[in-house]
């Protein structure tokens, strides 16, 4: 008996110090995560304030206590697999710090909010190692859902939607006509908005579909299948939603029918939609619920290059503040500009007083100067004038973001229609109740470059930063109202060829040319 006691010991004393071990490193990685959520406290404040206050990515509060019921799932495993500080997971802390330098430049808070995340993953995997990293393979990757987004989804979903809600109303008799995203029947319009365009829940259910495919499917066939249902699923109810609150509004009144809208139109719904995807694939799970996630035994490699955990922990918070100060140290480059700009004067047109039957103006709260003027030719036509300049950009301070733009967030304007570009620009048609539309068009000035496009507008920002070259940032904008007898397009085609090209007006407008 005395060989199976002395083994028993061993194996006791054995497991009392990969306790020991784990209690260890896993103080030091809470020390680590602490200290760099400090370090970008900034990102972090406004990540969870999106989180809270957006319906959009508010599914995102759950992703931090699910990835926690993971690792718990994990610990009986976990217990027998050492940890160990390993030297190369730093590469994926210097990567995550490259991309939120590079989000920082540009103003691109997903490269930001993704490159903390990564930050974070890299901690693990350097201060725990190449063994417990492949066993929370999933946790880890599953933390890229605290990063919001997807918003990219909204304007394909609108017209999903409208392609959707369109028929089921002509089957039931109701006589609706489709302009743009405005959906309109006898006593009322709708407009499909990227609120109501399902996307909120498509996001969500692609965080929840890939959660339960893990947990409940071992079929990579089935997986997919699976995430295929929990896209699909929500955006066939989402159409079927806005057919019964407009059919109902057909019925009634469009206050009552927007009324239960808003009350059903939440975690009811979505609610019921992963119910209802879950109860699809019920009868394909293939995982017990008790099966073991991996195998410890097969994760019980010696990796080479390892570290001492302090050494690890002390090499992470390094690789990590690499990053922001470098971004101090380039954001002072600005733009000089002038003390006051003014509007252009444009042969053949004057200045008028603005609308008062259709007043309109963009959104650049963080601009360094913004005009904005209306004027009028001798035929009457009428055309209003924007320019919004930035001297730098920063968070909070960017040419393209969220409610910054041609129209604002819950404007009264709402955008119905792209139609082609003028001269270059890209022009939205807009109404406002009235009804009043106008036509809108837009054009950006960053760098050496003239462009219509967001993503454009980002990249040069980060070139300009990183590269040095022009700071300066200029939106530029035109817009004339629909009037019987004037057409808008019209009038800004004449405007434009006597104002002249539109570089000249931007770099005017931040003092690099008289």
């Amino acid at each position: 008996m005395a060989l199976p006691l002395a083994a028993a010991a061993s194996s006791a004393e054995s497991a009392r110090g990969l306790s020991a071990l784990w209690q260890r490193q896993a103080a030091i990685l809470a020390g680590v995560a602490f200290a760099m959520l400090l370090l970008f406290r900034t990102d972090v404040a406004a990540l969870t304030t999106i989180w809270w206050t957006s319906t959009t990515f508010g599914h995102c509060l759950f992703i931090a206590p699910v990835i926690g019921w993971l690792v718990w799932q994990r610990r009986a495993e976990l217990a027998q697999v050492a940890p160990v500080a390993w030297a190369p997971g730093l590469a994926i802390v210097a990567l995550g710090g490259l991309g939120w330098l590079l989000g920082d430049a540009g103003g691109v808070a997903l490269a930001r909010h993704l490159g903390i995340v990564m930050m974070l993953q890299g901690a693990v995997v350097t201060l725990l190692g190449p063994n417990v990293a492949r066993a929370l393979l999933f946790p880890l990757a599953y933390a890229v859902f605290l990063v919001p987004f997807g918003e990219g989804l909204e304007e394909p979903l609108q017209g999903v939607t409208v392609g959707l809600t369109m028929p089921l109303l002509h089957l039931f008799g109701v006589p609706a006509q489709v302009d743009g995203v405005l959906i309109i029947i006898p006593n009322g319009y709708f407009e499909v908005a990227e609120a109501c365009s399902g996307a909120k829940f498509v996001i969500a259910m692609i965080a929840y579909g890939t959660l339960v495919a893990n947990v409940c499917f071992v079929s990579w066939g089935r997986r997919a299948l699976f995430m295929l249902v929990s896209v699909v699923v929500p955006v066939l109810a989402n159409g079927v939603r806005a057919f019964g609150t407009i059919y109902a509004a057909y019925l009634t009144s469009v206050e009552r029918a927007t009324g239960f809208d808003h009350i059903v139109y939440g975690w009811l719904f979505f609610g019921l939609v992963m119910a209802a995807t879950l109860a699809i694939g019920w009868r394909w799970f293939d995982r017990a619920p008790d099966a073991p996630v991996f195998d410890p035994a097969r994760l019980q490699a010696v990796p080479a290059l390892r570290l001492d955990a302090l050494v690890a922990a002390a090499l992470v918070l390094a690789t990590a503040a690499v990053f922001p100060a470098w971004s101090a140290a380039i954001a002072g480059r600005a733009q000089v500009l002038p003390a006051q700009i003014s509007l252009p004067d444009v042969p053949g047109w004057h200045r008028v007083a603005t609308s008062t039957r259709a007043a309109w103006g963009p959104n650049y709260p963080g601009a360094d100067h913004y005009l904005f003027g209306r004027y009028a030719d001798a035929s009457g036509d009428a055309v209003d004038l924007a320019i919004a300049v930035y001297g730098s950009q920063r968070e909070g301070k960017e040419l393209v973001a969220f409610g910054v733009g041609p129209i604002r967030e819950d404007d009264v304007w709402v955008r119905v229609a792209d139609l082609p570009d003028l001269a270059g620009g890209s022009v939205i048609r807009v109404t406002a109740a009235g009804p009043v539309e106008r036509q809108i068009v837009t054009w950006y000035r960053v760098g050496d470059v003239l462009t219509t496009k967001g993503p454009i507008v980002k990249l040069e920002t980060l070139k300009a930063k990183l590269l040095g070259g022009p700071q300066r940032a200029v939106a530029v904008h035109l817009s004339a109202e629909t009037v019987p007898g004037h057409y808008p397009r019209a009038a800004m085609t004449r405007f434009i060829a006597a104002l002249g090209p539109i570089e000249r007006v931007a770099d005017r407008a931040a003092g690099m040319m008289r």
